[in-house]
């Protein structure tokens, strides 16, 4: 397809919606078509499923329902938003896509093999070109969730955002594992760091996988390959 998938991952409070707001900025300014997008959601069918899953009305399934949930609000997304928004050549930047499933129901205990069915099944061939993985020991990230609900009266962390220290630990070490099996497609940046050096890796990173789609007008671009792939910048 024409457009071009930028998935961001991380754990909780890992400042992805600031940066994927940045990013798209940056990718207008170079003339392109951004649709944003999170999951799970992203579409009507998808938005309703979220609602359930996020409040924990879904908890009582256990991890392996919940895990087929998030396949079923994947599928409607990936049709009815993803797939056509890449056939019009748009960059679809994504908040959390088939990686976070693999993390959070993996740590949960459901089966590898299992999650991988659904995944085939949900994306139907649309994989991320670039995944962003944005990095934060949960101790920060956690912080910065509760500071978040005290402004923005959101009702207190989500279902997945109140669990304890240990179960996030355990996400980012997988998250960060899966970057290091799939280092072709994976970013990892420090987002401990402040947002002006993360906003900055990143763009740098998307410059280096797209040289070509990014190169200024009327000049040649070079291919380039990114020199640490799935390690921290």
């Amino acid at each position: 397809m024409p457009g071009h998938f930028i998935t961001f991952e991380g754990g909780e409070g890992a400042g992805k919606s600031t940066q994927i707001t940045l990013l798209k900025r940056f990718l207008e300014s170079c003339g392109k078509t951004v649709v944003v997008t999170r999951e799970p959601g992203g579409s009507p069918g998808a938005e309703k499923i979220r609602s359930l899953l996020l409040s924990g009305g879904a908890k009582d399934l256990g991890p392996r329902g919940e895990a087929m949930l998030f396949a079923a609000a994947r599928a409607d997304h990936v049709d009815s938003t993803i797939q056509p928004a890449l056939k019009r050549g748009a960059w679809v930047l994504c908040d959390r896509y088939a990686d976070s499933t693999r993390v959070y129901q993996g740590e949960a205990g459901v089966d590898e093999d299992y999650l991988k069915l659904l995944e085939t099944a949900a994306v139907a061939g649309v994989r991320p070109d670039m995944t962003i993985l944005i990095d934060v020991p949960p101790e920060i990230g956690l912080k910065r969730v509760a500071k978040r609900s005290e402004s923005d009266d959101s009702g207190g962390p989500d279902r997945f955002e109140g669990e304890a220290l240990a179960v996030h630990e355990r996400r980012r070490n997988l998250f960060l594992k899966l970057a290091e099996e799939e280092a072709y497609r994976f970013t990892v940046v420090d987002g401990a760091k402040d947002q002006t050096f993360v906003e900055t890796a990143i763009r740098d990173a998307v410059r280096d996988a797209f040289s070509r789609d990014l190169a200024p007008k009327g000049r040649r671009a070079v291919n380039k390959v990114r020199s640490s792939p799935g390690k921290a910048v």
